[in-house]
């Protein structure tokens, strides 16, 4: 079996987690956290990092201080990983499920444009949906599959409409968007480290920041708002989010690779592409114009995927169908979804998601691409 997208372990993390072992700091104190915290920070061009247990940890801790409140509406594109809609619901809050671009299948700027001038209004300095009077306090938009929003256009929008950007760029790690790294743009920014991510520390994530007063408050937050160094004293609310020494040594000996890592998902990307052209019903994403993406997880449309799909698993290639949109899913079928023609349904239909471990060899890209090339014979 040829698998998706694994982890590429071939640097010093052996070491690294050798020396927490033989030095006891393996929990949630020691040297790798703030390194990790320090490397992340530099790497996306941000003034503070706060490493967490997961991404939908640090989407929830940013939030909490982004202000959302119980009964707000949070804007969000249809075609993302449920993990920020799920983290909306832990609010009390709810999704503005918004459509996605046909071309880019990222949230859709000129829709949202619409969405704003026809179905909001601005009252007493926030932003208030017409029809339900609910207040709209936060968007999300996620980096899908390490693609961009474009956020030159989004971000005048939000800060007229009063409301908090999030960036949910846990796919994009190494993006950048007119060399501006994803992540960067927002009031916060959040990464994962899962096991198929670009790096991983196994489970992890980061929120990013330049606002020093909230970076210090996320890692408050974090560690269970313990406000004495002595005592057990908790002067508000707070959540054990936080990432280990053990899993961030792991992460600082992937940051030592990250950049090999995305030149080789960048590679795989264009081999893909170019062997596939002539498949019926190819369609690769579009990239965003003025974004260099890193190409995390090779996607695309083909003509029958579920029958493709069915083929490849069962001739050893390991391949998964893209997220089904959040208005199918139960949770948020009754959230309001805005759009026209329902691109997100129509990509969820056709894509599917390709083996491009950063270990991958050009040999098993190849004969990924000739085991689609036989389905079509």
């Amino acid at each position: 079996m040829i698998p998706l997208s694994v982890p590429n372990l071939s640097g010093n993390e052996w070491k690294y987690v050798k020396d927490c072992l033989d030095t006891n700091w393996v929990s949630s104190v020691g040297s790798y956290v703030n390194q990790f915290e320090e490397l992340a920070a530099k790497f996306s061009s941000v003034t503070r990092a706060v490493a967490t247990v997961n991404g939908t940890s640090a989407l929830h801790i940013s939030l909490i201080l982004s202000g959302v409140q119980r009964d707000d509406l949070v804007i969000l594109p249809n075609i993302t990983f449920v993990a920020p809609a799920n983290v909306i619901k832990y609010m009390g809050a709810d999704p503005i499920l918004m459509d996605v671009d046909e071309h880019t299948w990222q949230l859709d700027i000129a829709l949202l444009t619409r969405f704003f001038e026809q179905e909001c209004l601005i009252k007493e300095d926030t932003c208030h949906h017409k029809n339900t009077g609910r207040r709209i306090s936060a968007i999300i938009p996620v980096h899908v599959l390490g693609n961009m929003v474009n956020m030159e256009k989004l971000l005048p929008l939000a800060d007229y409409y009063k409301i908090k950007v999030i960036e949910d760029a846990t796919e994009a790690l190494g993006s950048t968007y007119k060399g501006k790294p994803a992540g960067s743009f927002g009031l916060f920014g959040c990464l994962s480290y899962n096991g198929n991510k670009i790096i991983t520390t196994g489970g992890g994530g980061m929120i990013l920041t330049n606002d020093k007063e909230l970076g210090e408050k996320a890692k408050h937050l974090t560690t269970q708002a313990k406000a004495d160094p002595l005592e057990y004293y908790h002067d508000e609310i707070g959540y054990n989010y936080r990432l280990v020494n053990i899993l961030a040594a792991i992460g600082v000996a992937q940051m030592e690779q990250l950049p090999a890592f995305i030149d080789r998902k960048r590679n795989v990307s264009e081999l893909y592409t170019r062997e596939l052209k002539d498949v019926p019903g190819f369609k690769p994403q579009v990239i965003t114009e003025h974004v260099n993406p890193n190409c995390w997880l090779f996607t695309c449309c083909f003509e029958n995927s579920k029958g493709l799909l069915k083929y490849l698993n069962d001739n050893g290639v390991q391949t998964r169908p893209f997220w089904v949109p959040m208005n199918q899913l139960p949770p948020f079928k009754n959230d309001l979804y805005f759009h026209v023609d329902d691109i997100a349904g129509s990509v969820y239909k056709s894509c599917l998601s390709m083996p491009c471990s950063t270990n991958i060899s050009d040999k098993e890209v190849i004969e990924v691409s000739n085991k689609i090339k036989e389905f079509y014979a």
